[in-house]
This record gives C-alpha cells, sequence and structure tokens, in this order.
C-alpha cells in the first residue's frame, strides 16, 4: 500500500512521527502532500523528525496524488485527509480516501486536543541558552 497523508491530517495526531513509523510497518511507501509551498512541509517533517518517501513539491496536491500513483506502483493508494476537498481530490486521482478521524481509529493513532499544545521536539526547557 502507497499511503499519502495531507499535511493537515498529519497535524491533526498527537505523534505524527510514531503514526508514520507505525504506518512503515504495513504500507510499502508513505509520504504528505499538501497545497502549502514545499519549505512548510519540509520545516513540519523535519521538525517531527519524518522521513517520507515522497512529499508533494511545488504541485498541487492532485497532481502529486496522481504522479505518485505512476511512480510507485503497490495495490492499493490511500489518502488520509481531513475535508470533503480532500475527498474530492482523491476521488479525481483514483485514491481511496480515509477521513483522518477514522485512520486514527483503526491505527489506534491518538489525536492532538484541541487546547493541547503542540510539542516542539527541539525546544529546550532547562533554558540553556548555549546554543549558537
Amino acid at each position: 500500500m502507497t499511503l499519502a497523508f495531507e499535511l493537515e491530517a498529519l497535524k491533526r495526531l498527537a505523534d505524527p512521527n510514531g503514526a508514520f513509523s507505525d504506518a512503515r510497518r504495513w504500507s510499502k511507501y508513505v509520504g504528505v502532500v499538501s497545497e502549502k509551498p514545499t519549505y512548510v512541509v519540509t520545516n513540519f517533517t523535519r521538525k517531527e523528525r519524518i522521513r517520507q518517501d515522497f512529499f508533494s513539491g511545488p504541485r498541487g496536491v492532485e497532481e502529486s496524488l496522481e504522479n505518485v500513483m505512476r511512480q510507485f506502483d503497490t495495490d492499493r493508494h490511500v489518502f488520509v485527509g481531513t475535508t470533503d476537498d480532500d475527498r474530492s481530490i482523491a476521488e479525481e486521482a483514483g485514491w481511496e480516501f480515509l477521513p483522518v478521524e477514522e485512520a486514527a481509529d483503526a491505527a489506534e493513532w491518538p489525536l492532538a486536543g484541541d487546547d493541547d499544545p503542540v510539542e516542539d521536539p527541539f525546544e529546550d526547557d532547562d533554558g540553556r541558552d548555549d546554543w549558537p
């Protein structure tokens, strides 16, 4: 299976890196697609220490899904998203669509609480000021 997360869906997960690592156990390829500029996706995945097999780059989501489907030949292509637009894009590109809530429930990935602060894995809690 090839699994693509829309960036906003990935952000809804409490542990995006954990979900990505878990998905690798039963997916051949896992990546992130978004309408956002490449640097936004790259910054998020670096911060979360996510190693992706593909990303959307400068293309839109639908074009990215179509390209990924051509390049990564697997029996299933599943797109995890958050909106009805995501569903429409997935269907147009020939992908299965799965809302992030259903994916999280099926895979036992906790969702981030709406009022939970997003933890920065590079933030130093002890107040050190010796970073260059």
